[in-house]
């Protein structure tokens, strides 16, 4: 059986992720887990507090997700790695990224160098395949990555999948 903790999140995570952090009421959040408000309180002190939750388990996310292609020593593997990012997510977690693109529109959410590893790796594979420009080659393809993991949670994979073939093609990988 499911907590009342885990179905505050899981509510709060919905909501966040379709109305935003700002549109969604605590007591919205309550009614959706079918919960009082006051649990909500108790649990998180604040609507921040349960945010703050919700990040802290996404940035671990990502972390496990990075993990894979910072520790990859062959800059093709970085490559094909970096571009299949985002086609690797479960649909399970749509939600936490949903969030996580809404919440780089609200001033006080976003932490802009979260993809920071991945742009720094992307730009060390650059440079060791010879890259004329490897910074602006990375910052290009995380911005293409990011491009496509909107399109992906928006649309589906499938729609996707032919530019994912394509940047492997375009970069030999």
């Amino acid at each position: 059986m499911i907590s009342k903790k885990v179905k505050i999140l899981l509510a709060a995570l919905e909501l966040f992720s379709d109305n935003g952090f700002t549109a969604t009421s605590t007591s919205k959040i309550a009614q959706r887990a079918g919960v009082s408000e006051g649990l909500i309180f108790r649990h998180f002190q604040n609507k921040k507090g349960l945010l703050e939750a919700i990040m802290s388990e996404a940035e671990q996310k990502l972390g496990t997700m990075l993990f894979g292609i910072i520790s990859e020593n062959e800059p093709e593997e970085v490559l094909k790695k970096s571009i299949s990012l985002p086609f690797n997510v479960p649909e399970d977690d749509y939600d936490f990224w949903r969030l996580q693109f809404k919440l780089k529109w609200e001033q006080a959410y976003n932490s802009g160098n979260k993809l920071q590893p991945l742009t720094d790796k992307l730009s060390w594979a650059f440079t060791k395949l010879d890259f004329e420009n490897p910074n602006h080659e990375a910052f290009l393809l995380s911005n293409i990555i990011e491009g496509m993991a909107i399109s992906i949670l928006r649309d589906g994979v499938k729609k996707q999948e032919s530019f994912r073939l394509f940047l492997l093609k375009k970069y030999k990988v």
